[in-house]
């Protein structure tokens, strides 16, 4: 698949680039795996004809590590080092030396490995980076994919590196007009049910959508074929994320997020189900993961009881409810079966993806302030999607349902009544969206 999109992405590390003809510069470059940072960041040095040092952070032995880095300057660069150097902070200082004289990108793929390497590497790269920084041209990119370790790594005060980037890029996944874009260079006569089941299935992740391009699976019914065939990297792909995430305690984060994949969306329930007290592990889910989202209902108080916990990633979502929990029908190889299970259930687990859906579009392509959903405290009066503009004072309300003819204009004007108060301030659209409005 051909590189889409990323234009804010690649002007602002363009203007890295040009700022250290003059002065060193630090960019953190955060986002989930899969997203297409290296592909990013390829793009840039490529688009720019910048000499590229691109570096991948493994867990090895640091002498080890330090040995491939070696190599890769040697022939990335033609930086010759005589000698087999022992520590990374060796290495490293050799590199903002050559970089008083030479003009460079410098790539670290996977920077939090640098922890598990030598803890001491950032305080290394500290003070090896503040002696250099101001007479080197060295374009150095700190990338990562985990983002507990990245952010404590960059934004604790207590960390050495602290304060020390010039800027950072949080990484997102393609927009829907981006996912569009893609499906109809792939599939010009793609139907709604294509489109959302794309959308269901990656989020707009840029690997995985680029695993299903590639695959030529562009209708609906082939990419769900192509996700549960025997040796689809997509059955596999969710263990491997969680277990690189949360490493050794790892299982009780797994079943937290598949309770939540599942529809149990309050601390309650999950307690319940897990048989303990999970709210530190709930905010650990949110607060240093970013895996989870805790959802209040539009116009309620922040940190009010009436919350549900949300697993917004769309691929872990899908994985969750049909991979892990039909586990036991890969191992035995009965992709076939698998399959049939996703395909019974599909219709009744894409309406609530397609509530995120359009949630998603409005915020993307509305002239809107705030974008969210309603539920009362009963969950009997639910509101699919409220977009609000608080600039002209408008807000559009509306219902979701698969098919238009099961959208019930009587019904949701039932419920925005009872938001009459709340509501009072704004100049009131009552819509219904079905798929053949994406």
């Amino acid at each position: 698949m051909k590189f889409y999109d990323r234009e804010k992405e690649l002007e602002i590390l363009q203007n890295n680039w040009r700022q250290t003809e003059e002065r060193g510069c630090l960019t953190v470059l955060i986002g989930r795996r899969r997203i297409g940072k290296t592909t990013l960041l390829r793009e840039s040095t490529e688009h720019g004809h910048q000499p590229l040092l691109y570096l991948y952070v493994s867990k090895d032995n640091e002498r080890v590590l330090t040995g491939k880095f070696q190599e890769a300057a040697e022939q990335a660069l033609g930086l010759q080092i005589f000698g087999r150097m022992e520590t990374f902070a060796q290495f490293f200082e050799q590199l903002m030396r050559y970089g008083q004289q030479h003009h460079f990108t410098l790539v670290f793929d996977e920077f939090q490995n640098f922890i598990k390497v030598n803890p001491s590497i950032p305080s290394h790269i500290q003070d090896i980076w503040d002696r250099y920084h101001e007479q080197s041209q060295v374009n150095m990119v700190a990338c990562g994919s985990i983002y507990n370790m990245m952010h404590k790594i960059f934004d604790n005060e207590d960390e050495p590196l602290y304060g020390r980037q010039d800027c950072r890029m949080n990484m997102l996944p393609f927009r829907i007009s981006v996912l569009k874009q893609i499906l109809h260079d792939h599939n010009p006569k793609y139907t709604s049910e294509d489109l959302l089941c794309l959308y269901a299935l990656t989020g707009g992740v840029a690997k995985y959508v680029a695993w299903l391009m590639n695959a030529k699976a562009t209708t609906k019914a082939k990419m769900l074929r192509w996700v549960t065939q025997s040796g689809s990297p997509y059955l596999s792909e969710g263990t491997e994320l969680i277990m690189s995430e949360f490493g050794k305690d790892y299982a009780n984060y797994l079943s937290i997020l598949q309770l939540i994949a599942g529809g149990l969306t309050t601390q309650s329930e999950i307690d319940g189900a897990i048989g303990k007290n999970t709210g530190a592990y709930l905010d650990n889910l949110d607060v240093e993961y970013s895996y989870i989202h805790r959802r209040q209902p539009m116009f309620s108080k922040q940190g009010g009881r009436n919350s549900r916990w949300q697993l917004d990633d769309c691929f872990l979502r899908f994985w969750f409810r049909f991979i892990l929990r039909n586990q036991a029908l890969v191992e035995m190889e009965r992709n076939d079966l698998l399959l049939e299970i996703v395909e019974r259930n599909y219709e009744q687990y894409t309406g609530l993806v397609l509530e995120q859906y359009f949630r998603q579009k409005w915020m993307e392509e509305e002239r809107v302030t705030l974008v969210g959903n309603y539920w009362d405290r009963k969950g009997l009066n639910e509101i699919d999607m409220i977009a609000l503009n608080d600039i002209d004072k408008t807000a559009v309300v509306a219902e979701v349902k698969r098919q238009r003819r099961k959208l019930n204009p009587t019904e949701l004007a039932k419920k925005v009544i009872t938001l009459n108060k709340e509501l009072a301030q704004y100049n009131v659209r009552q819509i219904g969206l079905s798929m053949e409005d994406m």
